[in-house]
């Protein structure tokens, strides 16, 4: 059932577990997603991203999903991540997207309001949810105030973006940050500053950047000879504290690639006479579905469609 990221995500946050938005870049990553959502029961996002649309074509990747969709008993929805300008969200709102993310955040505040306002204003006519972002991705650990001011989400600023745009769901900078390298020292995200925002903002909160970069995962790559050294994420235990202080949802797109790269290393060299692709990836999809297990488990949204 396709449905919308409003649909999925206010109810998340009535009740205080979050939905993961998973990233797919092939075939195997979106049913390693798909059957592990069926499996666990669990709402999901299925995110895209403008350079996975460049990839695989945005058609196929609409029908691919709708298909999943129409036959999985659990609800999905299909985002648009990080779309940076309306010909893209345009583009993907006609292809049957049901939630588009209009990325501003390296905008002025006004610019980013403009933008956002006009992208809600597309969606809306369509029937499609809108999430917007406030504030840049980066770790916080080893920055001075005023760094950190001016790249994380102000939580007044936050309140007047979403009154002035209504954007359905807000991206917040808290001190996470992209890819498997997210801190240098020990990962430090600003709780405080998301208890404000959560306060002053009546929509459901994102957190971007999430991954935790699990350590068997890089153990594995490393073995099979992946140069990854100091790879690091969020620990669990600050992605708890995340939802609990009023996250719901959260993007997990390096986990999959680092699963996913690691099996297929180990894959090929334990079978080195191997030559079918489908035992290489479909491996890779298996290790995939497991972590998206797990974060289902984690985020505490596995069993809410039972």
């Amino acid at each position: 059932m396709l449905v919308t990221n409003r649909d999925l995500l206010f109810p998340a946050m009535r009740e205080a577990y979050a939905v993961g938005a998973f990233n797919i870049s092939n075939l195997e990553s979106f049913l390693a997603v798909v059957e592990a959502a069926v499996e666990e029961k669990s709402p999901v996002i299925v995110a895209v991203t403008p350079s996975s649309v460049r990839y695989a074509g945005l058609a196929y990747i609409e029908k691919i999903v709708k298909t999943a969709a129409e036959s999985a008993p659990v609800p999905m929805s299909l985002h648009l991540d990080h779309g940076k300008d309306i010909e893209i969200v345009s583009k993907s709102i006609d292809a049957g997207f049901t939630s588009i993310m209009i990325d501003g955040s390296h905008l002025k505040f006004e610019e980013n309001v403009a933008l956002t306002k006009r992208v809600v204003e597309l969606a809306h006519i369509k029937g499609v949810s809108v999430e917007a972002e406030l504030g840049r991705l980066a770790g916080i650990e080893e920055s001075t105030v005023e760094e950190k001011e001016a790249v994380l989400t102000d939580p007044n600023a936050a309140k007047e973006f979403v009154e002035r745009t209504d954007a359905d769901t807000l991206a917040v900078a808290i001190g996470t940050s992209h890819g498997a390298y997210k801190f240098k020292g020990e990962p430090k995200l600003d709780f405080e500053r998301l208890k404000l925002i959560r306060e002053k903002v009546d929509v459901p909160l994102v957190l971007h950047g999430a991954s935790s970069v699990p350590a068997w995962i890089i153990e594995k790559a490393v073995k099979y000879g992946a140069e990854l050294s100091g790879a690091k994420g969020i620990p669990e235990e600050h992605i708890k504290e995340a939802i609990s202080l009023g996250i719901s949802k959260i993007n997990i797109d390096t986990d999959l690639r680092l699963a996913f790269t690691a099996t297929i290393r180990e894959f090929l060299t334990n079978s080195p006479k191997e030559f079918d692709p489908r035992k290489i990836l479909g491996s890779a999809k298996e290790a995939m579905k497991e972590v998206v297990k797990g974060k289902m488990r984690l985020f505490g949204s596995s069993g809410k469609t039972s």
